[in-house]
C-alpha cells in the first residue's frame, strides 16, 4: 500500500482548530481485524447486582443499569487513593485504569492503582486517552512504553473522545482520518498485547466519526442519560459507563461506574476468551 501523508493546514481564525498547526499521518499499515466482534448475549430474568449511590442520579426507563449483574470503575490520577479490597467487597468487578495520554504523558497514579487492583483480584485493564496533535504510532509506541504486557491484564482500551479544554491541542480531523489513525494504534497495540483493544467513545464522537463501522472491535460506551440502545441505536456494546457522580466504598469523591453487557456466566466466558486470570 502507498504511503499517504495528509497535512492539515488551519486557518488562524478558526477557533476549533487553533493550538496546533499540523499533523503527518501515515497510513502505510492500516489494516482491518480479521473477524468480527461477537455480540453477548444481556442478561434475562431475575438479576442480582451491585447497588451503588449517584450524587447525580438519572430516572432510567427501560433497561437500568441494575439489569446488569458484573459492575466495574475507571480510575486515573484524580482518583488519589483507592481501597482496593473496600471496592471489591461493595461489587466492583473490574477497572479501567488511565495509563497514557498522547505521545509523552503518563498517569502518575497508574503504578499503584495497576499492582493495587491486582492485589486485590479486581480484573483491570490499561486505557490511553488520545490526543489529536501527534500520530497514532507515536502514540501506540508510547503506551507499549509504559503498559506491562501482563496476561492477566483486561485487553488495553482506546478513549476517543473531542477534548475542547486542551490548552495545546484542538484539532479535529474528518472521520476518515480519525477511524485510519484509531485502526493504526489498534493494530499496533494488539499485534504487543497479543489481545483485540476496546474503543471507549462518547455519544457525540461516535456519531461524528461514524464509529459504527469499527464492527471489529468491542466497545465502550458512555451514556449516562439513557440505555446504550437508545444512544446508539443497535451498536453492540462490551461496557456501558452510566454515571460520572457514582459513589463507590473505597473511592473518595464521585466516580465513574460501568457495567458488562452480560450476566455473570457470560462475564467467565468474555475474560475467558480473552485469556484474563
Amino acid at each position: 500500500m502507498k504511503r499517504l501523508a495528509v497535512t492539515l493546514t488551519f486557518l488562524a481564525s478558526a477557533a476549533l482548530l487553533s493550538g496546533c498547526t499540523t499533523v503527518d499521518y501515515d497510513f502505510s499499515d492500516v489494516r482491518k481485524p480479521s473477524a468480527q466482534n461477537s455480540q453477548i448475549t444481556p442478561p434475562s430474568g431475575n438479576v442480582r447486582a451491585p447497588r451503588f449511590g449517584d450524587r447525580k442520579p438519572h430516572e432510567w426507563a427501560g433497561k437500568t443499569p441494575w439489569h446488569y449483574p458484573i459492575h466495574g470503575t475507571d480510575v486515573s490520577k484524580y482518583q488519589t487513593t483507592v481501597d482496593w479490597n473496600a471496592a471489591r467487597k461493595s461489587g466492583i468487578s473490574f477497572a479501567f485504569i488511565k495509563a497514557t495520554e498522547g505521545g509523552d504523558r503518563f498517569d502518575e497514579r497508574f503504578t499503584e492503582h495497576w499492582g493495587a487492583s491486582r492485589a486485590a483480584h479486581v480484573k483491570r485493564g490499561a486505557y490511553h486517552f488520545y490526543y489529536f496533535c501527534r500520530t497514532a504510532a507515536d502514540q501506540a509506541r508510547w503506551f507499549i512504553k509504559n503498559v506491562p504486557n501482563d496476561p492477566s491484564a483486561l485487553p488495553p482500551v482506546l478513549d476517543m473522545e473531542w477534548n475542547a479544554s486542551s490548552p495545546t491541542c484542538k484539532l479535529r480531523p474528518n472521520a476518515a482520518i480519525v477511524r485510519k489513525e484509531m485502526l493504526t494504534f489498534l493494530n499496533m497495540v494488539e499485534k504487543h498485547y497479543g489481545k483485540r483493544p476496546i474503543i471507549y467513545t462518547t455519544v457525540d464522537f461516535f456519531d461524528d466519526n461514524d464509529l459504527r463501522q469499527l464492527k471489529h472491535y468491542p466497545f465502550w460506551l458512555r451514556s449516562t442519560a439513557g440505555h446504550p440502545d437508545e444512544k446508539y441505536g443497535p451498536h453492540p456494546w462490551t461496557f456501558w459507563q452510566y454515571t460520572g457522580t457514582g459513589s463507590i466504598p473505597g473511592i473518595s469523591g464521585d466516580a465513574d461506574i460501568n457495567v458488562f453487557a452480560g450476566d455473570a456466566s457470560a462475564w467467565k466466558k468474555w475474560l475467558e476468551s480473552n485469556n484474563v486470570r
